[in-house]
């Protein structure tokens, strides 16, 4: 079969020309977006009369037959007819005869892929707001059953002050958050319908796109025929977010990497999301976090590809814009691998709460609050720091920690000190006496759960309607 736009060419395309232009290889990941929004537009052209109801009927029965070998994986693509469009149209007409040549009516190929990938980038985002919830429900749950755990926060990456746990947890359900309501701010610019504005300003037939728009679910529809066609915004919005994602994930997959390691010994892995070694038969690695880590990079890679295939790109659609769909693919990808992984990884991670009580009480991350102590005694805190300074310099050089001193050398540094000075270091003490909103003290951590699970009610319910919308 000839090709379908080949009445104007004379030659038959170089067969390397086909294999480099072809796009099937790749996009046929949008089959049933492609069939999607065929069968609405074709609703809309019976609808205004555009079409006979005999022509629709028959064209709509033949794309259920088609979406139906796509499905069974019985359509075969072929490089030689370019893209998905063009596939999926030759199918039809195969199906139903000459009258599926109709289907095009009204529209090109550069208003169908635009469709297209709206279509499909809208139901990834709503099911990356779902598995990210599954990931904060994980985190809640270990901030749940660690309510009490104390270890050592740390600032560039040297102990600092003494948190609770269940703090550390909840700073990245907090990340997660955010990245949930990116993903859900996006959503509304992704629900944008650019079919009909044709391959660049629109169409001579008496087409609806706002009955179009109502068949597939969107909110609404390009307002300029020229930007429908060449916006790919929606695009990048979500590899940017990705990227986002992809690094909240990397910090927290580098601290289980610490945490799990002997010098740690903070955490320690369910070996099911742990592989061993070829050679050393005691080694448990933890592959999983250190392959999200990795994995990073390569959506990092794909949001500046992108940004750059558009760079300095004339109105409307060009070739170039092909390029925008390996990086979305793969970033699909990997992200859904990764927030699939991660959820059950949380959950079934067990806390050696010892160990880190062990490290808070050979440290000096109890400091501050002596000098936050002699303030409330008086001392201005410049000064208390420089006595501190010095108190922790004679531990080190006496090989002691702060609670180890006798009441007689804490008064060698200040005669402010008193027996009240043990209470104020006790690593319970330090915590709970940060009662802020938003600090580590109990009460304050216990109340942001609070707060979270509410909020996470939320998102569970956003996703259920808007999954249901997507389907």
């Amino acid at each position: 079969m000839s090709k379908l736009w080949g009445g104007r060419f004379t030659k038959k395309t170089d067969q390397l020309v086909e294999e480099y232009t072809a796009s099937i290889t790749f996009d046929k990941e949008l089959a049933e977006e492609d069939v999607q929004g065929s069968l609405a537009h074709v609703a809309m052209l019976g609808k205004c009369g555009i079409l006979p109801a005999e022509d629709v009927e028959t064209i709509t029965d033949g794309l259920h037959r088609v979406l139906g070998k796509i499905r069974r994986g019985e359509l075969e693509f072929s490089v030689s007819d370019e893209d998905i469009h063009m596939n999926i149209e030759k199918a039809l007409i195969e199906d139903v005869g000459p009258v599926g040549g109709k289907l095009h009516t009204g529209r090109s190929r550069n208003d169908q892929v635009a469709t297209d990938m709206h279509l499909y980038l809208r139901k990834r985002v709503v099911g990356f707001v779902g598995l990210l919830g599954k990931l904060q429900e994980a985190l809640i749950g270990q901030a749940k059953a660690n309510a009490e755990t104390i270890l050592p926060g740390y600032t560039h990456l040297q102990r600092a002050q003494p948190i609770l746990f269940s703090h550390h947890m909840m700073a990245y359900v907090a990340m997660f958050g955010r990245d949930i309501e990116r993903l859900q701010d996006s959503y509304k610019r992704i629900n944008v319908l650019p079919l009909g504005a044709g391959a660049l300003a629109g169409t001579t037939f008496p087409i609806d796109r706002h009955f179009t728009a109502g068949q597939l679910g969107f909110d609404r529809v390009y307002e300029n025929s020229l930007d429908a066609v060449s916006d790919r915004d929606f695009i990048l919005e979500f590899l940017s977010n990705a990227s986002m994602i992809m690094m909240h994930l990397s910090r927290l997959c580098e601290e289980l990497v610490l945490w799990s390691s002997t010098e740690f010994a903070f955490v320690e892995l369910d070996d099911a999301f742990c592989t061993g070694s070829s050679i050393m038969p005691q080694k448990k690695n933890p592959d999983v976090a250190e392959l999200v880590r990795g994995k990073t990079g390569r959506v990092y890679g794909n949001l500046m590809g992108l940004l750059t295939v558009l760079k300095s790109l004339p109105l409307a659609y060009n070739k170039d814009m092909q390029e925008d769909k390996e990086g979305m693919f793969d970033t699909v990808k990997t992200l859904d691998g990764a927030l699939q992984l991660f959820a059950p990884m949380i959950a079934t991670m067990k806390v050696n709460k010892d160990r880190m009580r062990q490290a808070v009480n050979q440290d000096f991350s109890n400091a501050t609050d002596i000098a936050d102590y002699l303030v409330n005694k008086g001392m201005p805190f410049r000064q208390a720091h420089e006595v501190i300074g010095k108190t922790v310099l004679y531990c080190i050089q006496q090989k002691k920690y702060l609670l180890d001193l006798s009441m007689a050398e804490f008064n060698e540094f200040s005669k402010l000190f008193g027996e009240d000075i043990y209470t104020v270091l006790q690593p319970e003490h330090v915590v709970n006496a940060r009662n802020v909103y938003g600090g580590t003290a109990s009460v304050q951590v216990a109340a942001a759960v609070e707060r979270a699970e509410q909020q996470l009610e939320q998102t569970v319910a956003w996703f259920e309607e808007y999954a249901e919308k997507c389907k």
